[in-house]
């Protein structure tokens, strides 16, 4: 028996080695982590436990069948993260550049059958070259069998993906179906096709950072949600967005312990709004008044940042954001802001994650090009987005609220439960000025004083409209409170919203506008 104990503590040893000392060095080098580092300092110490470390591919072609290593370039296994089951996988970049073969996909499958069977998170860490070349077709079953589970286990289980190094190919596309994609800066990168093809086919020169880096796709495509410095940084992102959400989408967040006797005021809010309706301020002032301190992380910061989305906690409790973005582009809605705050509010309503609203919007963004790469179609996604949403659903009317972007941004037509306006709110159709222009145009034009005529029309028009007593009247707000009050209000209305329950319509599911 000694002897068969020795040959699988061998066996194990070798697992661990991966490609060998040679190439962890390399790996080193490169400022960059092991397979089995990356998840030593992912999940809770001791709490490892790995499936398939002795799995070996199957392939003969190409020599191939003389080189094999144990666990076939892919960690796999279950663990947990602050006491909470989580299932992961990690790409060994070490192992044939960590491809992915038949046998390695079968790896990641397993895992990620036994996630949704058992209703746990799923946590990728990507870290491979793409298709295994020598295998062929098997290998693109093997990405076509992880999408399809990507596919199943979307919103059911929490699903994320650290890019921790190359991501191409068809590689990208697992990440791309699940939850959020995290990236490091200068060693991930993500891209269809690599810099050496685009310059073959479109005569383009870039770089791998400049066509698929980090930085990237955080400012520019949007693909990645989180870009961290390095890999540890990556690694703690996982760990406090995961403590966020719930399990699956049948529990909800959990909540931390909070001392309900604290004053909930907050006497700041009331000076934040600029006394001219035009000049901006930074809505995430608001945020960190109304959240629990310290706890807001916003997801997406660098990517259309005239919309701020993220969690927070409110007296110990998980919400999501979506706020306009004053000082960024006055916070206008367009295409990138849309599609961004809809993916968002739908994450959340998967994971009964309430959502808290906070309005300042001027409108869509006019112009052909807004128009011509389809606002319309864009635009209605987080339309529908919150219209399907069946959370918890609060919005507060910071400031202004005009034409169809005050329908948008989860208004009580739309289904919101709880809609709050401070007083400096303005909830019209459009601003004074272009309003007064247009009613009082043959005033105007044949006034002695056109200019003054105007101003006199554009002060008239703000003094009917430009405040949020209209809508009060009409009951499209709730109630119209100061805004020191708003994390008191929002307390104790996200509290009577507990269980809040929706019937919706018998459907397969609704089509939305993609």
């Amino acid at each position: 028996m000694d002897n068969k104990i020795s040959l699988l503590q061998d066996k194990i040893k070798e697992a661990h080695l991966g490609g060998g000392a040679a190439r962890i060095e390399s790996q080193h080098s490169k400022g960059k982590l092991t397979a089995r580092e990356r998840i030593h300092f992912l999940l809770d110490e001791g709490s490892f436990e790995e499936i398939g470390m002795l799995v070996t591919h199957r392939s003969t072609d190409f020599g191939m069948e003389t080189e094999k290593y144990p666990g076939d370039g892919v960690v796999t296994g279950y663990g947990n993260i602050n006491g909470r089951l989580v299932y992961v996988f990690s790409q060994d970049f070490t192992v044939f550049g960590g491809s992915l073969s038949e046998t390695h996909a079968e790896k990641i499958c397993k895992i990620m059958d036994l996630a949704l069977q058992n209703g746990a998170p799923l946590i990728g860490l990507n870290d491979s070259g793409g298709a295994r070349i020598q295998e062929g077709v098997v290998s693109l079953g093997g990405y076509a069998d992880i999408f399809y589970r990507n596919v199943q286990a979307s919103g059911v289980i929490p699903q994320l993906s650290a890019i921790m190094g190359p991501c191409a190919g068809g590689a990208v596309y697992s990440p791309a179906i699940t939850d959020f994609i995290l990236m490091v800066e200068h060693t991930s990168y993500m891209f269809v096709t690599g810099p050496s093809v685009v310059k073959t086919v479109t005569h383009e020169e870039v770089s791998s950072e400049e066509l698929g880096g980090a930085f990237t796709h955080a400012t520019k495509s949007g693909v990645t949600h989180f870009a961290c410095a390095n890999e540890l940084e990556a690694i703690n992102h996982v760990k406090r967005l995961l403590s966020f959400m719930p399990q699956n989408c049948e529990e909800r967040p959990a909540a931390l312990a909070y001392d309900s006797s604290q004053d909930e005021n907050r006497p700041l809010l009331d000076q934040v709004i600029p006394e001219n309706a035009n000049q901006p301020y930074d809505v995430r002032t608001v945020i960190e008044q109304l959240g629990d301190e310290d706890s807001f992380l916003e997801v997406h910061k660098d990517y259309a940042e005239n919309i701020v989305v993220g969690f927070a906690r409110l007296a110990g409790r998980s919400i999501g954001i979506v706020a306009n973005q004053p000082a960024y582009l006055a916070g206008v809605l367009d295409i990138n802001a849309s599609t961004k705050a809809a993916r968002f509010v739908r994450f959340c309503d998967c994971f009964n994650i309430p959502l808290l609203v906070l309005e300042d919007v001027p409108g869509f963004l006019p112009g052909t090009d807004q128009e011509w790469q389809g606002i319309i179609t864009n635009g209605a996604k987080l339309l529908y987005a919150f219209s399907e949403a069946t959370v918890p659903r609060i919005t507060v009317i910071l400031r202004k609220a005009y034409g169809g972007a005050y329908d948008v941004m989860n208004s009580k037509h739309i289904g919101a439960d709880m809609n709050y306006a401070w007083p400096s709110a303005e909830i019209a159709v459009m601003g004074a000025k272009g309003a007064a222009e247009i009613i009082f145009k043959k005033e105007i034009s044949t006034a002695a004083n056109p200019a003054e005529k105007l101003l006199e029309k554009e002060q008239l028009y703000a003094g009917i409209f430009a405040n949020p007593y209209r809508a009060a009247e009409r009951g499209f707000v709730d109630e119209v409170i100061r805004p020191s009050e708003t994390r008191v209000k929002l307390i104790k209305a996200f509290r009577m919203l507990e269980n809040k329950v929706v019937n919706n319509p018998r459907k397969k599911h609704g089509n939305i506008p993609l």
